[in-house]
């Protein structure tokens, strides 16, 4: 099955497309013009693009609104993580000033969050969640992954998602579980059809 995702970011493309091999995940055929990102939720936000980039592809497409909410900053970066540093911010301004922000704290306590919206021909089928919990290193390690994941330390595996291998993470991150459960739902949905 074909299931177009909504992306630019190269790093998300990958995920998805080793969360189901058995599904062909494609991005868009044709570049077109992000949507401005006005939710107040990760989920909102996932239902707004993937109702939007819908319109562009026939048949089903999804759409991910991730992030990081840490504890000691009352939740943020949440929805405004991938431009917590400003519009064009580069990871590494992100991750500099999430650090420079924690400087002082000593609850290090954060999720990543993702929600995944999926529509067939732009109309909204279902949205999907995960979540993975971890805490905030005072330095970056490991050159693996993107966004915060050099800084996000995950107890079960002793090292941040940066060190991990993208075949380890993909069992237990955020997008992994949201990924899943869509991808379960698209299974389910196939065989009853």
């Amino acid at each position: 099955m074909t299931i177009y995702c909504a992306t630019s970011n190269p790093g998300k493309l990958r995920e998805f497309q080793l969360a189901a091999p058995d599904f062909d995940v494609r991005p868009l055929p044709k570049k077109v013009a992000p949507p401005e990102e006005r939710g107040s939720t990760f989920e909102e936000n996932a239902i707004a693009k993937a109702e939007y980039y819908g319109r562009f592809v026939d048949g089903y497409l999804f759409a991910d609104d991730s992030g990081l909410e840490v504890d000691a900053l009352g939740g943020a970066p949440g929805v405004y993580s991938a431009r917590y540093a400003g519009e064009d911010a580069t990871d590494e301004q992100n991750n500099a000033l999430l650090l420079e922000r924690l400087k002082h704290a000593e609850d290090r306590a954060a999720r990543f969050v993702c929600a995944i919206a999926l529509v067939k021909d732009g109309i909204l089928v279902r949205a999907f969640c995960g979540s993975v919990e971890g805490r905030i290193l005072h330095a970056a390690r490991g050159s693996g992954g993107f966004g915060y994941d050099p800084l996000f330390f995950h107890e079960p595996f002793g090292c941040t998602f940066g060190e991990a291998a993208i075949e380890d993470k993909m069992k237990v991150s955020h997008r992994a579980q949201a990924l899943n459960a869509m991808f379960t739902y698209l299974r389910s949905s196939a065989a009853t059809s």
